[in-house]
């Protein structure tokens, strides 16, 4: 069994996948598996993948026959993972040689169930355009108010906690799941050495800050199921941590 299963949706990413494939092939730490769920791109991207199956047997693929959604089709490949420690990484971002490596590490010498790290963003072209801080622990009800934790850094332990999925909503799917998994081992614990590269596009789903903010009032309301008083308090401070985000 491998060690860590690393959940990677796909989606028109031909692109990139390349980069983010290789990436994982570059680890320092040899004992993973990659699950890819390809959500029926329209690009080549799955001839892309299949090419790197042929080179190296850990490189797995899941095909959907329609488009269902990253929640959908991260928890695909939660669901046939067969690695002790569950880890994430999209189909454009990247890791540092050395990410798995350090996070087992830290996670294993401190026992700890749910770890995530600091980041640098890239730009489309892979151009560092700079780096995002960490915190070094945090709990539920802080996440709430700002959600510290990225979805290319964050890592749990399925012998502590078990397999936690994602609620099935269209955006904010990887906040509602680091809630899910705060509600079972009460703090997530942050690496202050940046260990991944986001990539910033401008065609994401998290580039439009009106709807990231709708859904986040949706996780609020139904996912979470907070009270209105409750939801416009967090909500609030979400909105703040935005802004001054922006002006940084």
């Amino acid at each position: 069994m491998p060690k860590v299963s690393i959940i990677t949706p796909s989606y028109d990413c031909s692109n990139y996948i390349s980069d983010t494939i290789d990436s994982v092939l570059f680890q320092t730490c040899t004992d993973w598996e990659m699950i890819i769920v390809d959500d029926c791109s329209s690009d080549n991207s799955v001839s892309v993948i299949k090419s790197y199956m042929e080179k190296d047997s850990r490189v797995k693929l899941i095909q959907l026959e329609e488009n269902l959604g990253a929640a959908v089709t991260r928890n695909k490949a939660i669901e046939v993972a067969q690695g002790r420690y569950i880890a994430f990484l999209d189909s454009d971002d990247l890791w540092e040689p050395e990410k798995l490596e350090t996070q087992l590490s830290f996670m294993q010498k401190s026992d700890i169930a749910f770890s995530f790290s600091a980041y640098h963003k890239i730009d489309e072209e892979g151009i560092d355009i700079g780096t995002v801080s960490v915190p070094e622990n945090v709990s539920y009800h802080q996440l709430l108010k700002c959600c510290v934790i990225g979805c290319l850094t964050a890592m749990y332990d399925t012998h502590k906690i078990g397999k936690v999925y994602m609620p099935l909503i269209r955006k904010r799917q990887d906040f509602g799941l680091w809630l899910r998994i705060l509600k079972k081992c009460g703090i997530a614990y942050g690496i202050a050495q940046p260990l991944a590269k986001y990539r910033v596009r401008k065609d994401s789903i998290s580039s439009n800050k009106l709807n990231a903010a709708l859904y986040n009032w949706k996780l609020y309301r139904e996912v979470e199921n907070l009270t209105l008083l409750q939801a416009l308090y967090y909500f609030s401070h979400y909105a703040i941590n935005g802004v001054l985000r922006t002006l940084r």
